[in-house]
This record gives structure tokens, sequence and C-alpha cells, in this order.
């Protein structure tokens, strides 16, 4: 009996379909293993997840005796317990109970693919449960397809993506929280009994209060890089729902999926429902190998171009905000150029004949060249772009409109509001949503995009930002039995838009932004390059924010800017130094007005840029090695970056405590060879006397077991003293 199961285990790995009697199915990535128990007509149930067992072991798992370990539990038949899955039948019965049917494995090009098809025991309804596992990233994706063959229409009241049972013991969870300007705050509690829930409700942006991420530390709270830990992310652009459950039995039941409420969807004859994909991972050497193994997956899976560096560049926003003018612009790409920049970003402001946008109150919709602001359009600004040997970037707001423009006016019926109801307005108090269920906003939204690369084809970037929500729930164009679908529309409308866009229009860069960070998750990033990391180009606060952000998303999407100062969202004052420092952490850019700065300003940031191009295939392709978290408390926050090849690495430290004599802990390294040796350099360097490690070598061994001791304070000039300190190190193989 055992070597008939290693056998069909050797045929789940060869991806060949597997017999129907089969009891054991095994999805694996080359470090994690899930095993499955899949015997024809019985529950599919959980045996096992974590990291890679032999087959023999596979062989000889055995049910958890004291928990529930059904793969996707129903509603109906265990009503006490919380389920994945609940429906309302086409005669109205409530009760679902899945089974087994049989299973298969299909190979893609660096995945494969299984399935276990379930089926209730009465009705024709169909359950398929499907996992991805990559061939070269330790990531396996987890989704659900429901398939109504019933004579009528069912309705759909609660559809988990998948169900993980985590065996109980000392298990922290960590998940993220926030809000705008203020985003990916990290908060870490131990599961208790009782519920956690992390939901999102915005419609929208769905990552501004909360994040669809979490890690699960197995054996007490999370350590970097040691330790049992699990990380999960949703992989949906809408509402959801993150849920852990801790009840009487020896089991944690972690739910993960779109948040039902208010969305009860109604599967007709013949039609299928597909659930996001829940991506998660498994790793024996803490969180951080989990989130450098989300980051490999997302550079090469999900994001655009993942494979190439991002380029430096001056958004205008923060320097002249609605003030676009010809000459402005001209005078901006002509600064950032002779920076060394490479992307010149034309922020809000553009646009708008009858309505021209001067603040946020008019215009969207009405993507016209404003002639007065710009009258050589944007052919002028392609041609001055050029000419100063930059790229050029546009921004667009193309999923919302304002009461006064010439689209609402003409479209009313486009937005999103419930019949015979005033609509409930957003920013500016004027701003609506249009509403992508409707197959006529698809073409609309996709037109504006398709209609200036077209027009415009020299225009390399595109920054697509949202700065509002669902506010009001209804649809025009939705039938009125079809109201609950609204949330669930809209984000399989904005997914089509997006598909359309990238076959047509496959080398433009896109970035993701909605007021900030409101859309940072990788249900909306599969087709962007990057994101807006936050609205807040504060430093000090960019240190916790993006500290947050790097635990499910890597360096190159993460928008990371210099601006200026008092910051014109926390009025803070820090130095230049420290603000360059914290950018180059990230996808370097710049939020400022250029011309306001002095010639030594414009200097520094000349010399960071160039520092910033050597080490750009380090920071934005290498492996993250968080060091030192800000939310210890600890008065530093630290991290590093480590090449592939281990022969280069970029260490990061800043002083997060502005108090005299303050006592900061020594930092240690990590990801280097231990048996290498490393010279160092300082980057960015703004002291009169040199960094006392300045050209000297270590051994990476010393590095990660000592580190080095990094001064308090910078040795300036008086009159250019803060206590604002920052280090950025380039160690490179000997």
């Amino acid at each position: 009996m055992i070597s008939m199961k290693i056998k069909l285990f050797f045929i789940t790995l060869a991806a060949i379909a597997i017999p129907t009697m089969a009891a054991r199915v095994s999805v694996q990535t080359k470090g994690m293993s899930l095993v499955l128990d899949v015997e024809n007509g019985k529950p599919a149930k959980y045996l096992y997840f974590g990291h890679r067992i032999h087959p023999h072991d596979v062989s000889a798992l055995s049910e958890a005796t004291n928990g529930r370990m059904d793969a996707y539990p129903a509603y109906g038949m265990n009503t006490p317990y919380e389920a994945a899955f609940a429906m309302r039948h086409a005669d109205g019965n409530l009760s679902t109970q899945l089974v087994a049917t049989g299973q298969e494995v299909k190979e893609e090009a660096n995945a494969t693919v299984t399935t276990i098809h379930l089926k209730d025991k009465i009705y024709p309804l169909l359950v398929d449960l499907k996992y991805r596992a990559y061939k070269d990233v330790d990531v396996m994706e987890a989704w659900t397809e429901i398939t109504n063959q019933e004579r009528g229409k069912v309705v759909l009241t609660n559809f988990a993506s998948m169900m993980l049972p985590i065996r109980r013991g000392n298990v922290y969870a960590t998940h993220f929280y926030g809000a705008w300007a203020n985003e990916a705050q990290v908060v870490e509690e131990k599961l208790n009994p009782g519920q956690l829930v992390v939901a999102n409700h915005e419609g929208i942006r769905n990552s501004h209060t909360d994040h669809a991420e979490m890690l699960f530390s197995l054996d007490g709270k999370v350590r970097e890089e040691s330790g049992d830990v699990i990380g999960a992310a949703l992989c949906y652009s809408g509402n959801y729902k993150l849920k852990a459950v801790t009840d009487e039995t020896d089991y944690h039941y972690f739910f993960a999926g779109i948040d039902a409420d208010n969305s009860e969807y109604h599967l007709k004859k013949g039609e299928t429902f597909r659930t996001p994909a829940v991506a998660f991972s498994f790793s024996q050497n803490g969180a951080g190998e989990v989130s450098r193994n989300f980051h490999r997956w997302g550079r090469k899976y999900m994001l655009a171009h993942g494979s190439e560096v991002r380029p430096v560049l001056l958004n205008s926003w923060e320097g002249v905000y609605f003030k676009i003018n010809q000459e402005g612009m001209n005078q901006m790409m002509q600064d950032i150029a002779d920076m060394g920049g490479e992307l010149f970003v034309m922020d809000d402001g553009w646009f708008g004949e009858k309505y021209p946008r001067n603040t946020e109150k008019t215009s969207l919709g009405d993507w016209m060249v404003d002639s007065k602001k710009l009258p050589e359009g944007i052919n002028g600004l392609l041609t001055s772009a050029k000419a100063k040997g930059i790229k050029f970037g546009i921004w667009i707001e193309p999923e919302m409109t304002n009461t006064r423009s010439e689209l609402y006016e003409k479209h009313p019926d486009w937005i999103i509001k419930a019949p015979d109801r005033d609509a409930t307005t957003g920013r500016g108090g004027t701003q609506l949503v249009l509403d992508l269920s409707n197959p006529k906003v698809q073409d609309f939204v996709y037109g504006v995009v398709d209609h200036l690369l077209t027009k415009y084809p020299e225009i390399a970037y595109i920054k697509w930002d949202a700065n509002m929500g669902i506010l009001n729930h209804g649809s025009q164009y939705l039938s009125k039995e079809d109201q609950s679908h609204l949330y669930i529309a809209y984000h399989e409308g904005f997914a089509k838009v997006m598909e359309r866009i990238r076959n047509r229009h496959k080398d433009v860069i896109i970035q993701c932004c909605a007021s900030g960070g409101g859309r940072v998750n990788w249900g909306f990033l599969k087709g962007f390059d990057e994101f807006w990391c936050s609205d807040n180009t504060d430093a000090y606060q960019r240190v916790y924010m993006q500290y947050g952000t790097s635990y499910f998303f890597p360096a190159m999407a993460m928008g990371a800017h210099i601006s200026a100062v008092p910051n014109h969202t926390v009025y803070r004052t820090t130095s230049l130094k420290y603000r360059i420092d914290v950018a180059m952490s990230g996808r370097l850019g710049m939020e400022i007005q250029p011309k306001d700065m002095t010639d030594a300003q414009k200097a520094l940031c000349k010399k960071a840029i160039a520092e910033y191009k050597e080490i750009r295939p380090v920071v934005q392709m290498g492996d993250l090695y968080r060091l030192v978290s800000p939310f210890d408390n600890q008065g530093v926050s630290s991290l590093m970056y480590v090449s592939e090849a281990k022969d280069k690495a970029v260490f990061y430290w800043y002083k997060t405590e502005n108090m005299h004599n303050v006592h900061l802990p020594r930092v240690k390294m990590a990801g280097l060879e231990a048996n290498q040796i490393y010279k160092v350099r300082e980057l960015n360097v703004i002291d009169n006397k040199p960094f006392p490690f300045e050209g000297k070598s270590f051994s990476g061994q010393y590095l990660m077991e000592h580190g080095l001791e990094m001064p308090m304070n910078h040795s300036v000039a008086r009159n250019e003293r803060t206590d604002w300190s920052s280090r950025v190190l380039l160690l490179e193989k000997e």
C-alpha cells in the first residue's frame, strides 16, 4: 500500500492525470509541500502544509484528530463552525455538502496546476480547488472555481478563495494597517481564542486602512531570519476579508477571499465564478525569507517589466500642483536632466477645455489638453523632453469624473449611484466614480489610455491615480436583481480594461497610485510596473511606511521621492541627505521644485542620482534583509539589499530617535558570503571628515556577526548640523 502511494506521488510530480482512486495529492515547490487527502465520495482534507517533505512521509500522514480539516468547508452540515463557502440553491436549500470526484495536474511553463474536483452530494454544483505551484520560486497560489449546473439560478453568499488550518501553539499574526499618509503600519499580535479579522470595504482603494497580506509566525514572535513563518497575500483589487478563527480545537483556521457583505453573487446555469488567488509561502528561516520569496515571485510573475530596472524621475505635483504651464514644465525637465534624471512626469492640472483643471473640483473625464496652459500641447513637451535627453510621462485618473465636467454632462448615467437617489460626492465635493461594470465605461477608460499612447507613442510613463472610494452602492447599468454584484463587477471591469491596455501597449511604464498607497495589492499590480507608496513624502515617516510595505512588495515597485522641506504633508524639516538616503532604498525619484533648490542641493542630488544608478540593480533586483525595525523603538531602522551573486550589497542605516546622547544598537548585517571580503564605501557623503570605515575591508562573517559602529551624527559645518543622521554603504567584493 505504501509503495503504491509513493508511486502515485511521483505521478503527481510528473503532472500526469491521477487515477480517480488516488487518495493523496501533493502540491510542491522546491521548498514547500501541501498535501491533501482526496478520496472519491468523501470531503477533501488537508493533511500537511509546510517545508517540503519526503515522499515516504507523504504516504504516512494522517488526518488531525482534533481539527476540522476540510479543504473547503461548506455551510449547512456543520453550522456552528466557520465556513469558506455558503450558497442558496435554486430550490432555496441553504446547505451544501462537497465531496471529491477526482483530481488532475497540468503543466504550465514555470508552474504546475493541481485541480481537486468537488461536487455537492445531491445538487449538480461543481467546485474546483486550484493550486498553482511555481517551479522557480517558493510561492503557491490557491483559488476556487464554482460552476452552477442546477436548473435555475443559485446565489453565492460566501465564497472564500481558500481555508488553511494552522496548528495551535505559540502563533503570532502580523498584519498591516494605516490611513492616508500613514500607510503600511505593522502590528503583531498573538492568536487567541476568537477571531482576528482584517477587511476593507472601500470599493476602489483597498490598502489605505488595511492590507490583504498577513504573516503567521508559528513559534513565537516573528523573527527575520529564523523560525517557521507562513505568508499569505490575497491578490484582489476589491473588497476583501482575511480572518483567523481560533476555537476549542487544536487549530487556527485562516480564511481569505472577497468580502461577501452586500455582494451576494447570482450564478446562472452553466456559469462559473472564479475567486481571486491567494499567494502563500512558507519558510523555516523567518519572515525575511518569506518576503524574499514574494519579491522574486512578484518581479517575475506579477509586475510588468519585472526584470528591468526603473528610471529615476521627477514628478511635478509637489513642485507646482495645478499650476501647469509650458515654461514651467520645460524648466523642470531641464533641471532633472541636469541632475542626471531619466524621466519627467507631468502630474494633475494639464487638461480641460470647457472646465480647465485648476482645482480638484472640475474636469475629470475631459482628457483634452488645456491649450492656454500648454499652447504647444503634449507634442511640445515630448519634443522638449527628447531635446533634453529624458523621457516624458503624464498623470491621469481615468476611472473618475466631476460634476463639473463635459463627461458628466454627457453621461450622468455612467456614474456609480443608486437609481432615484442623489450621488454622494468625494474629493472636492464634486468627484464621482465611473461604473466599470458598464462595458461602455470600460471602453471609455480604455480609450483614455489608448488615445494618449496612440496619438503620442513617445509617452513612456503613466501615473494612474484613483482618489475616491465607492461611496454610493448602486449601479445604473446592472439590473435591479444584480445590484449586489457592483463591487465584484467593478473590479472585473477594471481587470478587463488593464488586460486590453497591456495587450496593446506593452512597453509603457504604469504607476498604480490611489491617493498614495491605496492600491498596494498584488491584485492591482498585475500589469502595473510600480506603485506610489504614500502621498506623504516625509522621509522620517517613510522609514516606517516603506519598511512595512517591504514585507510583501519589492523595492523596484516602491516609488520613493526626495521632497522639499518643510514637508508639504507633515511640515517636518529633515536634512536633504536623510531625504535622499530614505528615497534611495526604493525606486528613487524627486517630488520637488528644482528651481527652489540651491546649487549645493542640486549638486548633492546629482551625485546621489549617479550613485543610485550604480547601486540600482542591487536595490531593485537584489534580496532584501531587514535588520532593525523602526517599529521596535530602538532608535534605529536598518535594512540592506544583497545581489544574487553576493558580490555587492547596499546597507541603509537611519536614526529614528532624535534625542541627544541616546544609546543606539550596533547593527549586524545579513545575507553576505561569510568567507568573502567586502570593501566599504559610503554613498551620499556630506561629512567633512571620512567615514571611519571608508575604504576598509571586512569579511562577510565579521559584518554579519559584529556589524560596523555607525557615527550618531554627521561632521558638517555648525550651521548645517541636524539630528537627522543616516548612512548608505556600498559593499563590494574584493
